[in-house]
């Protein structure tokens, strides 16, 4: 194919999409667009992959490919793969507003003359992968599979999708986020050996959120992250606290985090209360502005929907996955002026609702995919200084994921790891180290048992991440140093939001110098000055602690279980595995003490 895509028309083009100049002239291209174009063209190959943040336009890409692949007869006919039924619709709308017709519906058979293809979904190619080849064996096909980390999701499906479009004559992979936390190939993506061994993902182009937001492409996010004070009954019956954000085992963090989104304390309530006092403010430059609640289950969605009109007067939308009208709710919503959408997980990746600009990040699933096509709900961009706000719980993992937004990831075929070693690079450490607490500390029982029941939760302002920065003082919910942040406005330039952020907390801490220490209830020290301590400095200081204990032992003579139940008393605390990182270091410090003197 020697036709330059500059010289030639694409007949298929609306006036409306992206313009109906000959490609390559045509303004309404964006440039990452517009250079990705350029590069198939002038590769020409039969599998390309396009990584572009959530929000870029990957659809415009895809349709204004497929538009010139059909227009010189590269490809025939085009066969759309979706993650879910509500984005296979959404796709044939999509294309045909630029003359392209697909079939949403297609299940069997002939397709119907007028069509230039078919929207399907993976696990509709995973029931039924040879009608699929047959397609492409019989007509040059363009595949273009959506979000194709997808097809990693189990063995079957990415099977059968390289059963259904091996002979496919182009296909052209599109994601937001290729990474996977596993480590099942994704088909058709190519893998790149580095200097350490492991293959890595290779993109044929790469569009990443710190490129987009350079260019105004997505809206800048402001993470506004709530802690409090948790209690928790666990199976055993044990009664627990912990506050959010403060150094905990793995397992009280999941325990901790499901008290705090339980609809029946005060957590959610002081949130979801903030949420929408943010959606008020932004609302004033962006009148149509919505907001999302992002639930872990159906039962939590229809709690936090009624919590919500409790609060605002007014009725929030509920988007359930298994409600066959859940795709036209999200249509109804996208084109309303309604407030607040609460939905499980259909609309974290993929559904394109642009008024979206206030979240709250309301579920427990916590891998970094999920994360980055969560907040991709509420980036694109529609005019020049549009923010978006997202609310989350005070978890170091979350935060961690808030401060590398802009990183751009591959996905990771290998992993240094033992053989039949967990998916988790700490796994088998760390089981070790329950063992041996169970074995050598005394009264661990049950508490690293998941089964347990929220009994209370309160919320507490804690910090605003930025642009990798962090914000704030600590504040009570309805306080004037939340509306300070609270009330920053929805309409500001990227440099404008760092400014202002800058001065809120110079304000506070200026004014908290001023008040009596008997008046200091809360943390006052600046948010970067508190930092969260992760599950993985937690287990590197439980690790020394053993390490330390083993070495004593010898010294001593005595028991490893005697040297804990020893460091507790003195110390105080409880078992090593609860322990927070405070009282572990207290430990550390206290038994090197003791091996000091013995020397």
């Amino acid at each position: 194919m020697t036709t330059t895509a500059s010289s030639t028309t694409s007949h298929h083009l609306s006036p409306a999409f992206p313009g109906r100049a000959p490609w390559g002239t045509a303004s309404k291209l964006r440039a990452w667009q517009q250079g990705a174009m350029e590069k198939y063209v002038q590769e020409q190959p039969r599998d390309f992959l396009a990584v572009a943040t959530p929000g870029a336009g990957k659809t415009t890409f895809a349709l204004t490919l497929a538009s010139w692949l059909l227009h010189h007869h590269v490809v025939q006919q085009l066969t759309v793969v979706a993650p879910t039924e509500h984005l296979k619709k959404q796709w044939a709308e999509a294309a045909a507003r630029i003359g392209i017709k697909l079939d949403p519906e297609y299940s069997a058979g002939p397709l119907g003359r007028e069509y230039h293809g078919v929207a399907v979904t993976y696990a509709g190619v995973g029931v039924r992968p040879m009608l699929h080849r047959n397609r492409c064996e019989q007509r040059k096909t363009l595949v273009i599979l959506d979000e194709i980390h997808h097809a990693g999701d189990s063995k079957s499906w990415g099977e059968a999708c390289l059963e259904a479009f091996e002979p496919a004559t182009r296909r052209l992979a599109l994601t937001g986020t290729p990474f996977r936390s596993d480590t099942n190939p994704i088909p058709f993506v190519a893998y790149e050996e580095g200097n350490d061994g492991i293959r890595r993902s290779a993109a044929d182009y790469t569009y990443g959120y710190g490129g987009a937001l350079n260019d105004g492409v997505v809206r800048p996010v402001i993470f506004l992250s709530y802690s409090g004070n948790m209690r928790w009954r666990t199976k055993a019956g044990d009664e627990l606290e912990a506050r959010l954000g403060e150094p905990m085992t793995k397992d009280a963090v999941s325990q901790a985090w499901r008290t705090a989104l339980d609809p029946r304390g005060d957590w959610m309530p002081n949130v979801l209360r903030a949420a929408d006092q943010r959606l008020t403010e932004v609302r004033k430059s962006i009148p149509d502005a919505g907001a999302l609640v992002i639930a872990t289950d159906q039962d939590s969605a229809r709690a936090y929907a009624k919590l919500i009109r409790e609060i605002t007067g007014t009725k929030a939308t509920i988007v359930l996955s298994d409600d066959s009208g859940a795709s036209q709710r999200i249509e109804d919503f996208s084109h309303s002026e309604d407030r607040w959408m609460v939905a499980v997980r259909m609309v974290s990746e993929g559904v394109d609702v642009p008024r979206l600009a206030v979240g709250v990040y309301a579920t427990t699933i916590s891998t970094p995919l999920f994360f980055a096509q969560a907040v991709g709900r509420f980036v694109r961009s529609r005019r020049r200084g549009e923010t978006a706000s997202v609310f989350l719980p005070t978890i170091p993992m979350l935060l961690g994921f808030a401060n590398e937004m802009e990183v751009e990831r591959d996905h990771v075929l290998d992993k240094p790891k033992k053989e039949g070693e967990e998916e988790d690079p700490y796994a088998e450490e760390e089981k070790l180290l329950q063992e041996a607490e169970k074995q050598q500390d005394e009264d661990t029982g049950e508490q690293d048992m998941l089964p347990f029941e929220a009994l209370e939760s309160d919320a507490v302002f804690d910090r605003v991440l930025y642009d990798g920065a962090e914000f704030g003082m600590q504040a009570h919910p309805g306080s004037a140093e939340e509306q300070d942040y609270l009330g920053i406005p929805g309409l500001l330039e990227p440099d404008q939001v760092q400014l202002l952020l800058q001065r809120r907390q110079a304000r506070q801490i200026a004014h908290s110098r001023k008040k009596p220490d008997a008046e200091a209830d809360l943390l006052e020290l600046p948010a970067e000055r508190r930092p969260v301590v992760t599950h993985k400095e937690l287990l590197e200081l439980r690790k020394e602690l053993n390490s330390l204990v083993g070495a004593y032992v010898h010294q001593s003579g005595k028991p490893h279980g005697v040297i804990h139940t020893e460091l507790r008393r003195v110390c105080g605390g409880p078992p090593s595995a609860e322990a927070t990182a405070g009282q572990l270091r207290e430990r550390i410090k206290k038994v090197r003490e003791w091996a000091t003197r013995m020397r």
